[in-house]
């Protein structure tokens, strides 16, 4: 079967190939992939892949070859996957507690959106707790995860203030619910009951500024890859009690298939709309990575197989 496979080649960064077939474990069935998303921190990955490592974390098709054991979906059950990797592929074995059936209303194009991006999102507002009245600061929103919180936390009843990289591309956010777009953090209004940051480095630490008291700073990534510095005995001069934690969305008590079901339904039920900023073949690939690398797409990128 064909599949992608890391070049090493920061121009061109992955190629076709001819692989073996997916031989699933106990508890893996195979789903031929419709559509795929690509995710930031994969393109990351593939500047330097791993030793027999393949990209593809979230996928969409149908069940082909269903868990031996017999749990999770029948053969031709279309579903939505989020495997560790290996989905950037004609088939791929997924284990069934990371997959979620999808009714008919719901496309692979659409479904490809939701697994990374989705469960990091459900999973960090989760962590917040209440939302309701509550206002929230979020940096790098115009990606994945961002368009997915603006939407889940505003519909909460939060008061959400999106930082993006120009009005336009806040403009989708302001439909989807967002209070207010900046394009700095310095002009977003002081006193957040919480920040969301993802891109690290000044951003961090300007973002720091603008939360209240007993405020909550949740860091979940650092897109922009710069380190960040911090001045805790200035910070805790201004910011009494405030709590800073880190997040990785694997660290869950609730299960990949039981979340992703749960964006599923929002989807279908018209609740949740995820942003596709292209839609392509996978034979595009490599040139979709460079878009989404130096920011050409907002949201998704989607890449189709039938």
């Amino acid at each position: 079967m064909k599949a992608l496979l890391p070049t090493g080649n920061l121009n061109d960064m992955v190629r076709f190939a001819d692989v073996a077939e997916p031989q699933p474990a106990p508890g893996e069935a195979v789903v031929a992939v419709e559509a795929f998303s690509i995710n930031r921190g994969e393109t990351f990955v593939l500047e330097k892949p791993r030793v027999a490592w393949r990209p593809g974390k979230d996928i969409a098709g149908r069940v082909v070859r269903a868990a031996e054991d017999g749990t999770g979906p029948a053969v031709g059950t279309r579903v939505v996957g989020h495997p560790a990797a290996f989905g950037w592929a004609e088939r791929v074995a997924v284990p069934v507690r990371q997959l979620a059936t999808l009714p008919a209303s719901v496309t692979a194009t659409v479904a490809a959106t939701l697994p990374l991006a989705g469960l990091t999102a459900l999973r960090l507002l989760r962590v917040i707790g209440s939302l309701t009245g509550r206002r929230l600061l979020l940096t790098g929103a115009s990606g994945g995860v961002g368009h997915f919180v603006t939407e889940l936390a505003s519909a909460a009843g939060a008061e959400v203030t999106v930082v993006v990289g120009s009005p336009e591309r806040g403009r989708r956010l302001l439909e989807l619910g967002a209070h207010r777009a900046v394009v700095d953090v310095a002009d977003a209004a002081p006193g957040m009951d919480v920040v969301l940051e993802s891109v690290g480095g000044g951003t961090l630490t300007a973002a720091l500024t603008r939360v209240a008291p007993r405020g909550l700073v949740i860091w979940f990534g650092q897109a922009g890859r710069v380190p960040a510095t911090l001045d805790f005995f200035s910070f805790f001069d201004q910011h009494q009690s405030t709590t800073i934690r880190h997040f990785d969305y694997t660290d869950s008590d609730v299960s990949d298939d039981s979340d992703l079901a749960t964006l599923v339904r929002l989807t279908a039920a018209d609740r949740l709309h995820p942003e596709i900023g292209d839609t392509s073949s996978w034979g595009h690939t490599s040139a979709r990575i460079a878009d989404l690398r130096a920011r050409r797409i907002r949201g998704k990128a989607i890449l189709q197989l039938r």
